[in-house]
């Protein structure tokens, strides 16, 4: 299965054949999805045959994750997205929200083991797993991906944190998954306490920001520690390599880059929600927007892997903003732009003034005119029922951060 360096052979697939691959398998996926009732509802009567290339998919709707939760509630448990039954799967969850998932029984269904590969798990080891096990995905997707590896577990899940380091010292693993916020709390409890965790040198973390701060403060004492980015609905994303260069896309899933608050795809480089396409054959997702901002990096990975890089979490993209009593949503910001081919990147910038709220378009624009701002200021009040202004800026000078609203308000 592994070879020194990479976890199988799809990970260093001519970029080509590995498209090849996904959407040729793509109309299969959407032909199961069709008959669960909720991708049914959601899909309307699409022609899975159809979908068979990047620019198809894109013509998808988007299911936003956030949407998930009046979902669930309406049609219990999975709003019905699942394709097979709440009782033939292997374990029913929960996270926040809360949000339900079901875990398959399939191996490795969150695709952790190549993110636990990358940072240098092997079959043998012994792995501490301090993700939360009480009705949460986290603990089991990690623990999942580790016995794919052919991995002992300890299931350490959250707090007593020196119970923990009484395993750990007796256990002796030689890698950590949990926050890195935690692997931190341990090593700083250990060394108080005088209890040994030093056979801990790996970790792979998720869940919480790593600084640069804190990640070399673990490598100088001993963990060096890599990253992955992942959602209970579609595993483990993407996951960070050796090369530490962004990100690197999982071989199971499609990634698209979309202008927050549409479903339309951004330009390479250009910051955006990510929206992801699984293959699951239990709970399979459809351009799932995840409501997180990334973006994709230029070229492969030094580390040989060719998938997609994308640079990782990066904010938020739901920016909805309340002005003058009325929601103003990224789409409509992004719909002002979709109908003036003429502007570039645009930002609603929200301020007070006069103790009422003020709207400022600002919009790239390389010629501009009074006929041009007064269209683009009547569009913007047909979309949102309220008048902002507008002011052209240079082309390229407004920040590639996928912010579409901007609230500048005093707290």
């Amino acid at each position: 299965m592994t070879s020194l360096d990479h976890f199988d052979a799809l990970e260093t697939r001519d970029p080509a054949a590995r498209q090849r691959d996904l959407f040729g398998a793509l109309p299969d996926l959407l032909a199961r999805a069709l008959t669960a009732p909720g991708w049914a509802r959601h899909l309307g009567g699409i022609d899975p045959q159809s979908i068979n290339s990047r620019a198809a998919l894109a013509k998808l709707p988007l299911l936003r994750k956030s949407d998930l939760v009046g979902l669930q509630k309406a049609d219990p448990p999975f709003g019905g997205f699942n394709v097979t039954a709440p009782g033939q799967v292997l374990r029913l969850l929960m996270s926040p929200g809360p949000i339900f998932e079901p875990q398959s029984a399939m191996i490795d269904s969150w695709g952790v083991a190549r993110a636990l590969f990358a940072t240098g798990v092997r079959t043998g080891d012994i792995v501490h797993n301090s993700f939360a096990y009480h009705l949460t995905p986290g603990g089991f997707m990690l623990e999942e991906g580790a016995h794919a590896l052919g991995c002992a577990v300890i299931p350490g899940g959250v707090g007593n944190t020196e119970l923990q380091l009484d395993a750990i010292a007796h256990f002796r693993p030689s890698a950590f998954t949990g926050t890195p916020d935690f692997l931190k709390v341990l090593i700083d409890t250990a060394a108080t306490t005088g209890k040994d965790a030093s056979s801990i040198k790996r970790g792979l973390v998720s869940g919480a920001a790593l600084p640069a701060s804190l990640r070399d403060e673990l490598r100088g004492r001993g963990v060096d520690v890599l990253q992955c980015y992942a959602i209970a609905e579609a595993g483990v994303i993407a996951y960070e390599t050796p090369a530490r260069e962004g990100m690197v896309v999982n071989e199971t899933l499609i990634v698209e880059i979309v202008r927050p608050g549409t479903g339309d795809p951004v330009a390479a480089g250009e910051v955006g929600e990510l929206v992801v396409t699984s293959f699951s054959q239990d709970y399979p997702m459809i351009r799932l927007a995840t409501g997180d901002l990334s973006a994709v990096l230029a070229g492969p990975s030094p580390c040989g892997r060719t998938n997609t890089r994308i640079k990782g979490w990066m904010g938020r993209a739901d920016q909805t903003t309340k002005v003058k009593g009325m929601f103003v949503h990224p789409g409509q910001v992004a719909e002002v732009a979709k109908r003036h081919p003429e502007l570039g990147r645009v930002r609603l910038k929200v301020t007070r003034e006069n103790e009422q709220d003020v709207m400022l378009l600002l919009a790239e624009c390389s010629s501009s005119g009074v006929d041009l701002e007064q269209a683009v200021a009547a569009t913007l009040q047909s979309l949102t029922k309220m008048r902002g202004a507008v002011q052209f800026v240079a082309p390229a000078s407004l920040p590639n951060d996928g912010k579409m609203i901007s609230d500048e308000r005093a707290a």
